[in-house]
């Protein structure tokens, strides 16, 4: 059920388990720092891939190389749409947000003096097709426009269940809150993919309950691919279909939420001799 949506949300045209994203042999450095050595990964339509590793590890690193703020030495980024591939390390970030790859950061970065709703409408501004002086007469095509994206953000804010903070300052709102806020203006970019960056960062248990629930909607109910970094394991083992483990900005490991979860290797270099994180939510992947 798409809770009454009236739009397309997910702007991809591959069907569920077809090669979206490739990263083959991504070398990334910032002086004598290796952030990054040789990560080759591969990303399925209509998957939860968490990435996970000890801070430090290079996981926003890849997330930043993926959105084109990070350039990487060495190594390949391919986007797939369905009729054309596409080279992300040769575009900026705006063209890859054009191309469909949204995300979020692990610390809020959203216009904190603008209203809830105002920040949602800032999200689409990159499909918007009406120049300046048309959206200022909104006449005619602008304001079929302006009325086609308010009523698609007002889809967004029913499936995060913000109704009632739709036009409060986002600087008011409490932190989860903004962190939704957040998810939905990724949201009204219309993802083919979405990249989150510890979404439930500093929530409590209700908190990330709700993100979690959200985090599943989007994926299940509109087939957007996700790709999580998070550090809450239990979150992690439960919701994602596949998790890749980094240490030193290396890939370690890679597999069902089980097969990671089993790894020796991981245990050791994630957990240390005390693996207990590894045995929350033993029911493993939401699939």
């Amino acid at each position: 059920m798409l809770r009454g949506f009236r739009h397309t949300l997910n702007s991809s045209r591959l069907n569920p388990g077809e090669t979206q994203l490739r990263v083959q042999n991504v070398h990334l450095s910032f002086g004598g720092v290796a952030a990054l050595t040789g990560i080759s990964l591969d990303v399925r339509q209509s998957e939860i891939l968490a990435i996970i590793g000890p801070n430090g590890a290079g996981k926003t690193s890849l997330l930043n190389c993926i959105s084109g703020l990070y350039k990487p030495q060495q190594g390949s980024i391919t986007f797939y749409d369905g009729e054309k591939e596409y080279d992300l390390i040769k575009r900026r970030p705006h063209q890859i947000a054009r191309l469909g790859i949204a995300r979020s950061f692990q610390n809020i970065e959203l216009f904190r003096h603008m209203t809830v709703l105002d920040n949602l409408l800032a999200g689409c501004h990159i499909h918007m097709k009406s120049n300046l002086f048309q959206s200022l007469l909104y006449w005619g095509p602008a304001q079929r426009e302006q009325i086609a994206f308010r009523e698609f953000v007002e889809d967004i804010i029913d499936l995060l269940e913000i109704e009632s903070i739709r036009n409060k300052k986002v600087g008011t709102l409490a932190y989860g809150l903004q962190k939704r806020v957040e998810l939905g203006r990724a949201l009204a970019m219309k993802p083919a993919i979405l990249l989150l960056d510890e979404p439930m960062a500093g929530m409590n248990s209700e908190e990330k309950e709700d993100m979690a629930r959200f985090i599943l909607d989007i994926n299940e109910e509109h087939g957007i691919t996700i790709i999580l970094i998070e550090h809450d394991m239990g979150v992690v083992m439960d919701i994602s279909d596949r998790v890749a483990v980094l240490n030193f900005g290396q890939k370690i490991a890679e597999g069902t939420p089980d097969e990671v979860r089993a790894n020796p290797l991981v245990v050791q270099a994630y957990l240390g001799e005390d693996h207990a994180l590894f045995t929350v939510g033993a029911g493993g992947s939401h699939a």
